[in-house]
């Protein structure tokens, strides 16, 4: 009995796999079938770069065994003994030289469907992510079930099969529920009532981020969907709403650059979009398209010359069609989001379709997104008519005007500067930020020094006349036409405390953040900190602090008067009194003698 489980030959893990599979069990079970880990014994000290090329020199030897089922064999044994880890593994199998394609495909095949570690079977899905052809979609897909693959056999059905490789990213990394029919009929195959079931997906920034709209997008066949004739109107403007959702800043990159068929959908969405009745919510959708062609993420797509010029003046077009001008001319809704919507729609109508007489060929674009998807404020950088965040850095949007272009960040002095454009949306400590020095030479002004790009992107030194670029950085600096009343409002504030610092400095208290409320964007908000002993120039950094919210609600007034009079009040009463206590700490609160709020702290 001892001796049984050496003696009796252990079941890969394809073939488990292919059990679970056929027994249909459901999602709790999946989840808890185990992936071996291989020898657990302590691992060799290695850099990342030492275990890379210690199994890539193992790869490449066995790549060179004419006899496959030795060369299984051996991986196996010689993969447990160098005792690394199987991301190494994985990125030796993709960088590795492969002097035989079709023997490291049939090595490959081999690993995946009888291999017995993750080793194994992780260095046969690598070697099938770069050789791999439609007769290993079946296994992939099989082997996605098994937790510790799911990942790996994504990636690899994405360079094969790139709706086999959505369909199970679905099918195993969405949780929501309201999204679970639409993908059980598109795993199930049945298109019918996929399509069906698609009119119904709430396309919320809640239900479905920008990377789901993607996987939806391939898992439908979106540009073959919205050419079925006849096409339904549900489906071209859910059709729009995906490339919309894809476009989104709240991810870690533009999802739209990662959709292969983004070129083809947006044909096909335009070609259909003048069947689409006038609404605040279609125009709103369609005009988040025609941003994004025009200085977003989606005019970094691959286009044939003059094709997304094409797009965006057949959305131009449409746009000012007297049904769709309507829409801007009719009265305000009572509902708020609504009424922020279409207050919205007034101010970037033209903006994507509307030429810059004299523009240098650096271009700056603020650009706000559609409110009933609340998002940052972005600063778009266009070098010769194309957006530079995207392509160069593509982990997050660039920095709002308030950091960049209303303190005067981007002017060229003579003394070099250096500029953070964007930060990852993780932030900069996670995922890094965009920097580039600024520097004026002669009648030049440079961008170079760059620092933070994406990974294999090397930027030039740009220059730019100075002359253009003044007068570029200048009218950045005093267009406001993208702004909203409480934005001008808060932008005012902020102004006229770079004028008079001692308006808030006499109570203590240090300038912070001052805009408008993420949830709220008709409330400007001022925030500053409280430090004791500040405007007698004694401030402990170490001792008591506390930060302070004060909110300022759009009643109507217009901004510069709204302005005026917060101003006026900080000069004489102490906002102390009536701002909100957000920050600092229960002890540093009594430490000075206020109340600690005992409530969830708002987001600003």
């Amino acid at each position: 009995m001892d001796e049984r489980d050496a003696l009796t030959p252990r079941l890969s893990l394809y073939e488990q796999a292919l059990r679970l599979d056929r027994t249909d069990l459901d999602r709790l079970p999946r989840t808890t079938v185990d992936v071996p880990a291989g020898d657990r014994e302590k691992r060799p000290r290695r850099t990342w770069q030492e275990s890379r090329a210690a199994a890539r020199e193992v790869l490449e030897a066995l790549l060179t065994e004419p006899d496959t089922a030795r060369a299984v064999e051996e991986t196996e044994r010689r993969l447990r003994e160098l005792r690394v880890r199987t991301g190494h593994i994985s990125a030796a199998a993709r960088e590795m030289a492969v002097p035989d394609e079709a023997r490291a495909r049939s090595l490959g095949r081999h690993l995946t469907r009888t291999g017995t570690s993750a080793y194994a079977v992780g260095t046969g899905i690598s070697l099938l992510t770069r050789l791999g052809d439609t007769e290993d979609v079946p296994c992939l897909k099989t082997l996605g079930l098994l937790p510790g693959f799911t990942d790996a056999a994504i990636g690899a059905l994405d360079a094969i099969d790139a709706r086999a490789g959505a369909l199970l990213w679905l099918d195993r990394r969405t949780r929501n529920d309201e999204l679970r029919p639409l993908i059980d009929a598109l795993t199930g195959g049945d298109d019918e009532a996929a399509r069906a079931l698609l009119l119904t997906v709430p396309m919320d920034r809640r239900t479905v981020g920008s990377t789901i709209a993607r996987r939806i997008a391939q898992s439908v066949r979106l540009p073959d969907l919205l050419r079925e004739e006849p096409v339904a109107l549900g489906i071209v403007a859910q059709g729009a709403r995906l490339l919309a959702r894809m476009g989104s800043l709240r991810h870690y990159e533009p999802e739209i650059l990662n959709y292969p068929d983004a070129v083809d959908a947006f044909d096909a969405v335009i070609t259909q979009a003048h069947r689409l009745p006038p609404s605040i919510d279609h125009y709103a959708t369609l005009l988040s398209l025609a941003l994004d062609l025009h200085s977003g993420p989606a005019a970094q797509l691959n286009w044939r010359d003059g094709a997304r010029e094409e797009v965006l003046g057949a959305l131009g077009s449409l746009l000012t069609a007297p049904g769709w001008a309507a829409v801007l001319a009719a009265p305000e809704p009572a509902d708020a989001e609504e009424r922020r919507r279409l207050r919205w729609l007034r101010r970037n109508a033209q903006r994507p379709f509307t030429a810059v007489p004299g523009s240098s060929r650096l271009r700056i674009e603020v650009v706000e997104r559609d409110p009933a998807e609340p998002d940052v404020v972005e600063t778009r950088f266009l070098v010769d008519g194309r957006p530079m965040v995207p392509r160069a850095f593509g982990r997050g949007p660039g920095h709002a005007p308030e950091y960049l272009l209303d303190n005067g960040s981007l002017r060229a002095t003579a003394d070099a500067q250096e500029v953070q454009l964007a930060e990852a949306y993780c932030t900069e400590g996670c995922c890094g930020a965009l920097y580039v020095t600024v520097r004026r030479e002669d009648d030049e002004v440079v961008w170079g020094g760059w620092r933070g790009a994406a990974a294999g992107v090397q930027l030039p030194e740009y220059r730019f006349d100075a002359a253009a670029y003044d007068a570029e950085i200048a009218r950045a600096e005093t267009d406001h036409s993208w702004s909203w009343p409480a934005r001008d409002t808060a932008r005012l504030i902020a102004e006229g405390l770079r004028e008079r610092p001692d308006l808030l400095t006499v109570w203590d208290a240090a300038k912070g953040w001052i805009g408008t409320d993420f949830d709220d964007p008709d409330m400007s908000v001022l925030s500053f900190v409280f430090w004791p002993g500040l405007s007698a120039g004694r401030k402990d950094n170490n001792g008591p602090w506390l930060q302070f919210v004060w909110r300022l609600p759009d009643d109507g007034t217009p901004p510069r008067e709204r302005a005026a009079a917060a101003l006026r009040r900080l000069a004489t009463e102490d906002p102390k009194g009536y701002a909100e206590l957000m920050g600092g700490s229960r002890e540093y609160a009594e430490t000075l003698g206020f109340v600690w709020p005992e409530r969830k702290r708002r987001r600003t």
